[in-house]
C-alpha cells in the first residue's frame, strides 16, 4: 500500500512540474503577443481554465491546457484573452475582438 501512495505522490509531483513549465510557455507567448499588439497584460499572469487529455499531431496523448488572461488596449478597460497549449506548445492564442474604426485605428 505504501508503494501505491508513493507512486500517486510522484505522479502528482510530475503533473505539477509539467503544468508549471507549460504555464511559463503560455505566459511568455502572451507577453510577446501583447507587446507586438501594443497591449498591456494585466496582473502579469494567466489562469488555468481547462485541462484534458488530447492527441497531438503525432497521435500521442498529451495534456491540452487552456489558460485565460486579461489585457487592456486603452489602459482604462479589461479585456479577456486565452491561450491554448498542446503539451508545452502554443497551439492558439486569442486576444478577443476589439473595435476598429473606419480609419483602421482601434477604438474603445
Amino acid at each position: 500500500m505504501d508503494i501505491v501512495i508513493l507512486l500517486v505522490l510522484g505522479a502528482l509531483a510530475l503533473l505539477w512540474f509539467d503544468s508549471f513549465t507549460a504555464r511559463e510557455a503560455g505566459i511568455e507567448a502572451v507577453r510577446r503577443a501583447c507587446a507586438a499588439e501594443g497591449l498591456q497584460l494585466l496582473d502579469e499572469t494567466i489562469a488555468l481554465r481547462s485541462l484534458r487529455l488530447k492527441r497531438n499531431e503525432d497521435g500521442q496523448m498529451t495534456l491540452a491546457r487552456v489558460y485565460s488572461f486579461e489585457y487592456s488596449d486603452t489602459g482604462d478597460n479589461r479585456r479577456r484573452g486565452s491561450v491554448y497549449l498542446l503539451g508545452h506548445k502554443v497551439a492558439m492564442l486569442n486576444l478577443g475582438l476589439r473595435l476598429v474604426a473606419s480609419n483602421g485605428q482601434l477604438r474603445n
